[in-house]
């Protein structure tokens, strides 16, 4: 946060010192959140009532998502991102040096994307939050010696949902424009996908921890943590490379297959390590029958064995 704050003022931009005001409201604010449930822990709840202020400081100060004519509807969009990418991101800091490089290489696209389409605000901020990522990244690589926190990867998430609200790409269609940020992010939003969805079915409440992310998965693989992280690492790198690649191509043709051809690799990935033992993560599960999923069987008829 220190090394942001100070880099800002020497990249000499106008338009960041202009509007980063709020963006750093925001972050200020994320980040007290976090270093307070760091130090003393915190309800879930409060922690999601920050994360939603951070989101409306930035409605508030003009940076939100333009995707719909309705501005609440937009609004809603907004707060929705930015809560999802915070959670996603802390959620993924389970790892030495996983979440802090995720950040990173998704900081170094969103530079690149915005530098290819005349973005001077993302380019410089996304450029000076890379740097600081990886000054951070020496001491947090296995073995790490510090370690994110809440602190970090809450601010770390609002960082990045900001520099995808206020990436923009003249004259591409808007179907591509949306989902090139969705494709840099993609190990964020996955591995978030995949705990939320395997919990729900195991019966395990979402907002507990569990050894039961991509990276853990991958463990059991048989890959060490390094190993582990640098496969996620090239996951990241191949989402920033498709974004670049889907918002340069002229042929929509070629970009549909891109996006498409990364779509059903994700997805197939996710079931397949959604098929791995997770019986040792040492998760409280509920009974079969309360849980969300075979609720709406038992509502519809169907039977509930072996169907867990």
């Amino acid at each position: 946060y220190a090394a942001f704050v100070i880099a800002i003022p020497v990249a000499h931009s106008r338009t960041v010192l202009e509007e980063g005001v709020v963006v750093l409201a925001g972050a200020t604010l994320l980040l007290i959140t976090g270093v307070i449930d760091d130090r003393r822990g915190m309800r879930p709840l409060v922690k999601l009532l920050a994360q939603v202020g951070a989101a409306l400081l930035l409605i508030l100060g003009g940076v939100q998502i333009s995707m719909f004519s309705n501005d609440i509807v937009n609004a809603c969009l907004t707060v929705f991102w930015v809560v999802g990418i915070c959670n996603a991101m802390n959620l993924l800091d389970n790892m030495d040096g996983l979440s802090g490089g995720i950040a990173a290489i998704a900081c170094a696209s969103f530079a690149i994307l915005a530098a290819l389409n005349g973005q001077i605000w993302v380019s410089v901020v996304a450029a000076v939050l890379f740097g600081s990522i990886l000054g951070f990244l020496w001491f947090n690589w296995n073995p790490a010696s510090i370690f994110m926190g809440d602190a970090g990867s809450l601010l770390l998430g609002f960082l990045l949902a900001v520099l995808a609200i206020k990436l923009r790409f003249p004259g591409l269609e808007p179907e591509r424009a949306w989902i090139a940020p969705l494709l840099v992010l993609i190990v964020p939003i996955a591995d978030t996908s995949l705990v939320t969805i395997s919990r729900l079915r195991r019966g395990v409440s979402i907002s507990s921890g569990g050894r039961d992310h991509i990276s853990h998965r991958l463990l059991k693989l048989s890959l060490t943590v390094r190993q582990a992280v640098g496969v996620l690492y090239a996951a990241s790198l191949a989402g920033g490379a498709t974004a670049i690649l889907v918002t340069t191509v002229e042929s929509d043709a070629v970009a549909a297959i891109l996006i498409v051809g990364l779509i059903i690799l994700v997805v197939a990935t996710v079931a397949a390590l959604e098929r791995i033992d997770l019986s040792d993560t040492g998760q409280v599960v509920r009974p079969l029958d309360q849980r969300p999923v075979a609720r709406v069987r038992r509502q519809m008829g169907q039977p509930l064995e072996g169907r867990g």
